[in-house]
């Protein structure tokens, strides 16, 4: 094995949002690498995707996996969760916090007015404020064991402001300060955080129908797929000189990450 990466062979991914279309792809492309996956989804409706998940997943030799469902727009079910995959699973090595969603579309011409305080603080509940949690419960572990990845999974959005409205966005963002932080304060114990900004990825939720605006956008002519951000986690978790960073992944939207 090179220096320049580690095996991911005998850890364990938490991937939350692991039904999506970048949550399964990541799985799919973790497993194959030998990790042992946490498969997280939200609902009993998707409840028969995360069960085919688990069971595609553990085809690999070696690999363990196991479906949870949580809601996670409240501290106490992320609890519950991290507790269900402990017991079950074990501590996870690597966490993906790939949950969350838009809530209300206001577009980028939208008025301020429409989003409520309330809805704001829902959005970043959702986004950023349970995704804090797990970094709280998983990282004592990883500090523990000296070595272990944080990936969230932030948005153009906090780099643009995006096409949904100030609330996302602005939850998108608050994950940058978070990885910045969690990389400056951990680094030196083994862990890696960082962030992948996607913009406009085919087979999720968010991106269901596109508009030909939206898709115009896109220097590269095209949406992302979800591989091509698995790609980049799996890079993430290999590579134990990569931490600090978010990584914009957005055909060349814009000009870069941060």
């Amino acid at each position: 094995m090179s220096v320049l990466t580690t095996s991911s062979k005998g850890k364990l991914a938490l991937i939350t949002g692991c039904t999506g279309g970048i949550g399964i792809a990541t799985a799919k492309m973790l497993a194959q690498h030998g990790c042992s996956i946490a498969v997280h989804h939200s609902s009993q409706a998707s409840k028969a995707k995360a069960d085919a998940l688990v069971a595609e997943l553990t085809q690999h030799d070696g690999v363990k996996a196991a479906a949870f469902q949580a809601d996670l727009s409240t501290y106490e079910a992320t609890k519950q969760l991290y507790d269900d995959v402990v017991r079950t699973l074990g501590n996870p090595d690597i966490l993906f916090g790939n949950h969350g969603a838009g809530f209300s579309k206001i577009g980028p011409t939208g008025d301020i007015r429409d989003i409520s305080p309330q809805e704001f603080e829902e959005t970043w509940r959702l986004n950023t404020g349970t995704n804090y949690y797990l970094c709280q419960l998983c990282v004592p572990y990883m500090e523990q064991q000296k070595w272990g990845r944080v990936i969230l999974t932030s948005s153009v959005a906090a780099l643009t402001g995006g096409v949904i409205g100030p609330h996302y966005a602005s939850s998108k963002s608050a994950m940058h300060g978070l990885i910045h932080w969690l990389s400056l304060r951990y680094a030196k114990d083994g862990i890696c955080s960082n962030a992948i900004a996607p913009a406009l990825i085919e087979d999720t939720a968010m991106m269901a129908n596109p508009s030909p605006e939206l898709r115009a956008r896109i220097p590269i002519g095209r949406l992302g797929k979800p591989d091509e951000i698995a790609s980049i986690v799996l890079m993430l978790v290999q590579n134990g000189y990569m931490t600090n960073k978010v990584i914009c992944a957005d055909g060349g939207w814009t000009g870069g990450g941060l």
